[in-house]
């Protein structure tokens, strides 16, 4: 309906708590005992934008197929998922963090990748590894974790992992290190296409308003002036 709220799915952790800051500086606060609630649907401080709560890899599936309009997602994330059906227009810079391949110290990864040794590479981003592993032509039987992958190296599960890392110190804490960076993360908006059709006059300004935030205090001033779209292309 086109009366209906906007959408905007997000995860709680890390991404819903750096977007909370942006969708402040775009001119609709988040009430702080709302984001303490246990309930799934939120308002916000705008009547016509509501958030909800969704596990981090369900975001895309959500915006995929019209349940938000939005929603916040990292790279990683959408790579995995494929991006079918989703507009990604802001690079919002937060969740930055890197998609990387891990193994015990002392295992000689680069040597075992020379000789043509095949590995097992435990992971929860399964498409996005074997892509990876088959563009540098080494041979992986892939092991798909939902979590605690550090653990599969040390109990003879897997020769390395390929997993999302940010300060490193979970690695360390479990004797892995860094052998090979795949790419660089952060989270991105992701808009439905069919909303951006049929809700344009309404998702926008939103838009315009939220990569303003981005850029920082004096253009997000604009954009609650009513200055220019400020959407990327």
């Amino acid at each position: 309906m086109s009366d209906a709220p906007i959408t905007l799915a997000l995860s709680k952790g890390r991404i819903f708590d750096d977007t909370v800051p942006l969708l402040a500086a775009a001119g609709i606060p988040v009430d702080p005992e709302a984001t303490r609630s246990r309930k799934l649907i939120l308002p916000t401080g705008d009547p016509g934008l509501r958030l909800i709560i969704v596990r981090a890899s369900d975001v895309p599936t959500y915006v995929q197929y019209g349940a938000a309009d939005l929603g916040v997602a990292g790279k990683d994330v959408l790579l995995e998922h494929g991006g079918e059906g989703l507009y990604q227009p802001i690079d919002l810079g937060i969740g930055v963090c890197r998609l990387c391949v891990a193994a015990p110290l002392g295992f000689d990864y680069a040597q075992a990748v020379r000789r043509g040794a095949r590995l097992r590479v435990a992971t929860k981003y399964v498409d996005t590894a074997r892509q990876h592993f088959a563009r540098k032509g080494v041979h992986v039987d892939l092991i798909k974790l939902y979590g605690s992958m550090e653990l599969a190296p040390l109990v003879g599960l897997a020769d390395a992992i390929v997993d999302v890392v940010s300060t490193g110190s979970t690695l360390k804490a479990n004797q892995l290190v860094e052998v090979e960076e795949i790419l660089p993360i952060s989270a991105r908006l992701v808009v439905n296409q069919a909303s951006l059709k049929t809700r344009a006059a309404r998702l926008e300004p939103l838009l315009a308003r939220l990569a303003a935030a981005v850029a920082g205090p004096a253009a997000a001033g604009s954009a609650l002036a009513g200055g220019g779209s400020g959407v990327p292309a």
